[in-house]
């Protein structure tokens, strides 16, 4: 008898040594994201759209003056537009990024084979998650150094030295940062939709497809809702669209920092502040995480 006890407990922990264990499957993720082509076409396309405000401003002769007689007004408008730019495309490589790292396992069928491995539901949800996080804060790294790059490459045609940096100061990298974690606020909501539009459609494609309707219909809807005000001049039109996401994602820095920053993009029709959009994009962080969650945990997987 307890040469059989001790035969079941040695197969028991053998069994248990053998289910995957959460950092592994975060490897494991990161690793097939890494080999997926669509990831990387996407990822050379932020980059590359990167490049286009310093092309354009090079093209402007008076900005070289203008770098030289008001260097940290210079920098302050350079730093809301190249960030801009950079919110929005790493936003648009994040949707193929979660997408892909969370539909195709249904597309392909193989989510009931890591289910049947041991894998926990919600287990491989957070797993998935982080493996996204991990690269899209990889992806914003190597976006900023290459902001940084071309910056100094501008400075050099436009000035030809770098005397303007001595304008920066602490007020000016603070607003930075503050900046950079509206980015990142951005960066989590959109990674949030599409983890919740995919578990809804359970597809890469519908994932996809939804993801990338969500924020210019939501950005639209700002339009509707200003002819909705000026054919029956209720303020109902113009308050709904300080609830809408995208355009509360686009108020926000300037809402944050209304003296250094001006809104890009559909903003709402309504004035709103930082606490606001900081509120809404909370709000709906938490409802697409739940629902993710909820329809992750609770559906069983037939196809």
């Amino acid at each position: 008898m307890s040469t059989i006890a001790t035969n079941l407990s040695t197969e028991q922990r053998s069994v248990a040594a053998r289910r995957p264990r959460f950092f592994g499957i975060v490897r494991g993720e990161i690793f097939k994201a890494t080999r997926m082509w669509g990831i990387w076409i996407s990822f050379v396309l932020m980059l590359g759209v990167i490049f286009l405000p310093y092309l354009i401003t090079l093209t402007v002769k008076s900005q070289g003056d203008f770098l030289k007689s008001q260097p940290l007004q210079f920098f302050y408008d350079s730093l809301g537009q190249n960030l801009f730019v950079l919110r929005v495309f790493i936003g648009f490589f994040l949707l193929i990024l979660t997408a892909s790292v969370f539909g195709r396992e249904y597309q392909l069928g193989t989510i009931r084979i890591l289910l049947a491995r041991g894998v926990g539901r919600l287990q491989l949800l957070f797993a998935k998650l982080l493996a996204v996080i991990v690269i899209a804060l990889f992806a914003l790294v190597i976006g900023l150094i290459l902001n940084v790059l071309l910056q100094a490459l501008q400075m050099t045609v436009l000035a030809g030295n770098f005397d303007g940096l001595k304008a920066l100061n602490a007020n000016f990298w603070h607003d930075a940062g503050v900046y950079l974690l509206t980015v990142l606020i951005s960066m989590g909501v959109t990674i949030l939709l599409t983890v919740a539009l995919t578990a809804l459609g359970r597809s890469y494609v519908f994932g996809l497809s939804a993801s990338l309707a969500f924020f210019p219909a939501d950005n639209i809807g700002s339009v509707f809702m200003r002819l909705g005000y000026s054919l029956t001049h209720n303020d109902f039109w113009k308050n709904a669209t300080a609830y809408f996401l995208g355009p509360n994602l686009n108020a926000m820095p300037a809402s944050i920092m209304p003296t250094h920053f001006e809104n890009f993009g559909s903003a709402p029709l309504i004035p709103v502040d930082g606490t606001h959009t900081l509120v809404v994009a909370l709000v709906y962080g938490v409802v697409f995480l739940v629902a993710a969650i909820v329809l992750t945990w609770k559906r069983d997987v037939k196809e």
